[in-house]
C-alpha cells in the first residue's frame, strides 16, 4: 500500500470514534483515557485534526448544535476511516510483532 503512515493524533481520534460518535471534548477526554494521559491534545491541534480528517472522508460530522451560545459538532467515523483504522492498525500491529522479535521478547506479556 502506498499510503504514509498516520500521524499519532489522526490514529487516536479515529481511535477515539471507532465505537461512538463523539463532539470535540469528549474525543480529547478519550484520547487521554486511550493513551493514560500520556497524550492530552492541544485545542487547536484536536480541531486541526478532526478539520483534516472530514476534509479526507474519514470522518464527518452527523450533528451540529449550539450549546451555551458556542457551536458543538459531533464526529463520526466514515466508512472509509474505519477501513483506514483497521488499516493502520494492522501495520502497526505487523512493526510490533517485528520489533518484539528483535528484541527476543516473543514471549513476554504485552504491556503499556
Amino acid at each position: 500500500m502506498s499510503e504514509r503512515a498516520m500521524q499519532e493524533l489522526a490514529l487516536l481520534v479515529l481511535t477515539a470514534l471507532a465505537d461512538a460518535p463523539r463532539h470535540g471534548y469528549a474525543v480529547a477526554q478519550e484520547i487521554k483515557g486511550i493513551t493514560d494521559g500520556r497524550v492530552t491534545p492541544r485545542t487547536g491541534a484536536l480541531y486541526g485534526a478532526l478539520d483534516r480528517l472530514v476534509t479526507e472522508g474519514l470522518i464527518t460530522v452527523v450533528q451540529e448544535e449550539v450549546v451555551d451560545g458556542r457551536a458543538r459538532r459531533v464526529f463520526a467515523l466514515t466508512p472509509e476511516g474505519r477501513e483506514r483504522l483497521a488499516v493502520e492498525t494492522e501495520r502497526l500491529a505487523v512493526a510490533v510483532h517485528e520489533a518484539r522479535r528483535r528484541l527476543g521478547l516473543d514471549d513476554a506479556p504485552v504491556t503499556a
